[in-house]
């Protein structure tokens, strides 16, 4: 019989069991969807992207988040924090840096989850600059080295203490610390208002070398004002003071300065 004698209901049901024996049981996700002749099938096309972009689509942030941390640090290397002024070329790149991580805050409303800003921090970079006159006057040109910066954050008790540390040539590398005292008040879900309370600088003959210019020290450290948290996940934590500063500092074990 040839197929001109079959019935279009036969047809059907040949074609039908033709099918069926080309396609395996079981879960369509297994589908083979690729012919022996390397298109895959129409039918199958707009699921199988649907599905790999709802997988993908947090991996591909996440990375996005990593490279451009992975971009800061990089560009923040051996600048000494910026203290002490860069080129205005490498500070336009940190801060576009900086944007596009403040418009990626996993944590849009930090004072809602204070547990994430609490802890230790260290700095490394700011806009805060020691220029000029200020810093010959503070010792810092030649006699006096400024250190590791670092923010302790209590979120029960709200309170942040500052402690810069400093080291002194000619003195047997005398070392010491300023220690800066503050509570804060949440003000938004992304703000705090902060109070300055005490300071002290240990030892004694650290603050002989600054005592003459502690005004002008304090005024360069102090964080009273305000800081808007504008950037914060695990590692990383960035802020914006009303003196128009950014504050970048990555977590740090060294807990023991509160």
């Amino acid at each position: 019989m040839t197929n001109s004698h079959v019935s279009p209901l036969i047809s059907r049901t040949m074609n039908i069991m033709k099918l069926q024996n080309f396609v395996p049981a079981g879960n369509c996700s297994r589908i083979n969807t690729t012919s022996r002749f390397g298109e895959r099938a129409s039918w199958f096309r707009p699921i199988t992207i649907m599905k790999v972009a709802e997988q993908s689509s947090g991996l591909v942030e996440d990375e996005t988040l990593a490279q451009k941390k992975r971009e800061l640090y990089m560009a923040v290397e051996g600048i000494n924090r910026g203290i002490f002024g860069m080129p205005s070329a490498q500070k336009i790149e940190i801060e576009n840096l900086v944007k596009q991580l403040e418009s990626q805050n996993p944590t849009p409303d930090p004072t809602l989850e204070l547990e994430k800003v609490a802890g230790c921090w260290r700095l490394i970079y700011s806009t805060i600059s020691i220029l000029g006159s200020k810093r010959t006057k503070l010792g810092l040109r030649d006699f006096i080295s400024l250190g590791d910066f670092f923010q302790t954050i209590d979120e029960v008790q709200s309170k942040a203490v500052n402690v810069i540390k400093f080291s002194a040539r000619g003195l047997s590398l005398l070392s010491g610390e300023l220690s800066i005292e503050a509570s804060f008040k949440i003000a938004s879900t992304t703000r705090v208002d902060i109070n300055y309370e005490k300071s002290t600088i240990i030892p004694d003959q650290l603050m002989n070398l600054f005592r003459k210019n502690y005004d002008l020290l304090l005024s360069i450290f102090n964080p009273e004002g305000w800081l808007e948290i504008t950037y914060v996940d695990d590692s990383m934590r960035i802020g914006r003071d009303d003196k128009g500063n950014i504050f970048v500092l990555e977590r740090s074990e060294d807990d023991n300065n509160l």
